[in-house]
């Protein structure tokens, strides 16, 4: 996502890694099969069902000790404890992005968080190249647009930190990425022509890989489901989590997980693909490389 402005929302210093969630559903799924209710598990631990239920959400972290004991109480054998306590202790490691997190606007570690360990992720872009795509130039170009009052320093480290994200498309199992974004979005003039012309190179470039695409919706596709606010689908491949949708608000950010919320965001995805074609989207990213030579 652009990222490119500061605002509070979902999300914070307590933002769940997606080990920490999967280890909460985990947990969940142990007490209903043990057929033990929340007050069973609070009583275990000497807490309030509350706790109990924001443990299982990841809202909060999870205690080595509450997981052995939780465990025990619904009838767990010792080496499903002995793995399960070391998976907690790892889920309460900082995330590789924690040393950022002067920069990092509390609603958006969340995301971090998603996209490391997303198996796909789709997005919708109606005013900037998607984050994951940035060259450091246009994304120092947003950022000092969005972050106007930043000290050089800082608007450097939050540069970094978008580029050190996008180490995941190189990895071995990198994530499928499919970016929906509007024509808008190269007629945006970010820094100056040339860097505009350097990001459509890039652009085009990463359209040729296998596990990324790049769809851009012509201005004559004119109304359409999907003309609202940025957004990007997660799927996992683990079966404990569900899809997850972020979209961003004027002030922050807003996770949806309901069926409902997600699956209206992915058949808006499927729609606005269907505006385009790869032949139209690499004519406009051409034809726009030629105007800003």
């Amino acid at each position: 996502m652009s990222e490119g402005r500061s605002g509070t929302g979902s999300g914070g210093t307590g933002t769940p890694t997606v080990l920490r969630m999967i280890l909460g559903r985990r947990l969940q799924e142990r007490r209903q099969n043990a057929g033990a209710s929340l007050e069973d598990a609070a009583r275990a631990l000497r807490v309030k069902p509350l706790t109990i239920r924001r443990l299982e959400k990841a809202e909060v972290g999870l205690k080595p000790l509450y997981v052995e004991i939780l465990l025990e109480t619904y009838g767990a054998d010792p080496q499903e404890i002995e793995e399960f306590v070391a998976l907690a202790e790892r889920a309460n490691e900082p995330g590789w992005w924690h040393p950022y997190r002067d920069v990092l606007p509390s609603w958006f570690s969340g995301y971090v968080s998603l996209e490391t360990g997303a198996k796909t992720l789709r997005t919708y872009e109606p005013h900037y190249v998607t984050g994951l795509l940035q060259t450091p130039r246009y994304a120092r170009g947003v950022l000092s647009g969005g972050f106007p009052n930043d000290h050089d320093d800082d608007l450097r480290r939050r540069v970094d930190l978008r580029l050190r994200r996008q180490s995941l498309l190189e990895r071995a199992d990198a994530p499928t990425l499919w970016v929906v974004m509007e024509e808008a979005v190269l007629h945006r003039v970010v820094a100056a022509p040339e860097v505009m012309r350097e990001q459509i190179d890039r652009l085009l470039e990463v359209s040729e890989l296998e596990h990324v695409s790049v769809d851009v919706v012509p201005f004559t596709a004119g109304a359409h489901v999907g003309a609202c606010a940025p957004f990007t689908y997660f799927r996992f491949e683990e079966p404990e989590l569900p899809d997850i949708v972020y979209t961003e608000i004027l002030s922050g950010a807003v996770y949806l997980d309901q069926r409902s919320d997600v699956a209206a965001h992915l058949e808006a995805h499927n729609r606005m693909s269907l505006l385009t074609s790869d032949t139209v989207s690499k004519a406009l990213l051409n034809r726009m490389r030629k105007e800003y030579s």
